[in-house]
């Protein structure tokens, strides 16, 4: 169908920045077909009237844990292991398949109300977390949670993953990648194993890396290296990969990074909250790595809200360097769409024909946007998501002036406190 946004106030790329303007947006079968010019032939089906509204670029979230929603504020407080290995993962042992479809739905329910269009999930059950997305009309990069310590190719979840693909293919909003855990969980040849797997399946590789000092620790005693070191030498870095996190990198991890064109994925709301500190993101800019932005799980997050880490992430790094300039508006916008985008290999996150039409379109009459004098720099520094009011996904209206056109929101919730009431008891 075709679907016209007239007169919107739109953020648009301009070399490394953005610039901003009224414009008329031109969608067509997905896409968007054409700004200011129509394409030949077109024939709008709806025209949105964008005149009050600012249209951004959806907002990619790099890295998420969407099933852990109903965990929100289930683990707070506490150290980082004894939060994962004491509390989340006895509470995982107790979820049903199912429970993951719900609580995905749940996580994406606030990631379009807060301008969110994709995400990049490590879940558990990888095929709920499909059907939820498919019914949502997100955009999403999939890769089931691995762990192992041989090199094991009937590995059942390696399985898991790869059905997963197999079954949705018919779904373009949908792609996926292999997903070992962590350095910590992950033994050398069950990395390689992965590795290879990855290169002859032509997939890319989502995993954590450097989160915490503990980490870094039983890293470096028990194979004298870090953990950026680790997953190089185990071939990881060979195919695309997406590492969230990297906490913990000192400058040679960060050459590897950018030599071997490694994606990392900050989330300073996740790391601050479980005491694990702020990754280098300014040195990893300089390093010439991609860095982009993401929210963590609502286990440790506890919101899905990207607007707030983009907030965090400008803050952040002017107070530990001592500099108002440190991380602009713009570099903070950046890394929530065209960084994210291209570290998933997604032809969106900006606002340019033939790029896919994943736009937020934000209320230009709510009070933190008033008076707007720097459209950019209010995404950053005032903005909070509650702006959003109208959402596009692959061209296709997701939710209109407020209302979510595809979630049963009230089902939803009935069904979250259902589940809560038995893995929280």
């Amino acid at each position: 169908m075709g679907l016209l946004v007239k007169d919107a106030l739109a953020v648009l790329p301009d070399g490394g920045g953005h610039r901003v303007g009224r414009h008329d947006i031109y969608i067509e079968g997905g896409d968007i077909a054409g700004i200011d010019a129509a394409p030949e032939g077109f024939s709008p089906d709806e025209t949105i009237d964008a005149t009050r509204r600012l249209a951004i670029p959806g907002l990619v979230n790099a890295h998420t844990h969407t099933y852990m929603s109903m965990m929100r504020n289930a683990a707070d407080d506490l150290p980082f292991t004894d939060w994962l290995f004491g509390t989340v993962m006895p509470i995982e042992d107790r979820l049903e398949p199912e429970d993951a479809y719900w609580g995905s739905l749940l996580a994406q329910i606030e990631m379009i109300r807060s301008g969110t269009t994709c995400f990049n999930d490590m879940p558990m059950f990888v095929d709920q977390i499909a059907r939820a997305a498919r019914e949502s009309g997100m955009r999403a990069v999939l890769a089931r949670g691995l762990q192992g310590d041989e090199y094991d190719r009937s590995d059942f979840r390696l399985d898991q993953s790869l059905a997963a693909r197999r079954e949705n293919a018919e779904c373009s909003r949908l792609t996926f990648r292999l997903g070992p855990h962590a350095p910590y969980t992950c033994g050398p040849d069950y990395l390689r194993m992965i590795a290879d797997v990855a290169r002859e399946e032509g997939m890319g590789v989502h995993i954590h890396i450097a989160e915490a000092q503990s980490e870094t620790d039983g890293i470096a005693e028990r194979y004298g290296c870090t953990p950026v070191e680790y997953v190089a030498r185990a071939g990881i870095f060979e195919v695309p990969t997406v590492a969230a996190h990297c906490i913990r990198v000192e400058g040679s991890d960060r050459a590897i990074l950018a030599e071997k064109g490694v994606s990392v994925v900050t989330n300073p709301a996740s790391n601050m909250k479980l005491g694990n500190g702020f990754a280098p993101v300014p040195e990893l800019i300089e390093a010439g790595v991609n860095v982009c932005l993401g929210t963590d799980g609502a286990a440790s997050n506890n919101a899905q809200n990207m607007f707030r880490e983009m907030g965090l992430v400008t803050l952040i790094h002017k107070g530990t360097h001592d500099t108002p300039q440190c991380i602009s508006a713009h570099e903070a916008l950046r890394m929530a769409t065209r960084n994210g985008a291209q570290a998933l290999g997604l032809p969106c996150g900006s606002i340019e024909v033939g790029k896919k039409a994943d736009l937020a379109l934000l209320d230009l009459d709510a009070p933190s946007l008033t008076p707007l004098n720097d459209a950019v720099a209010a995404l950053s520094y005032s903005a909070n998501g509650s702006e959003v009011a109208t959402v596009i996904i692959d061209g296709v209206v997701v939710m209109r002036d407020r209302a979510l056109l595809a979630i049963d929101e009230e089902r939803v919730r009935h069904e979250i406190a259902r589940i809560c009431r038995r893995i929280l008891s």
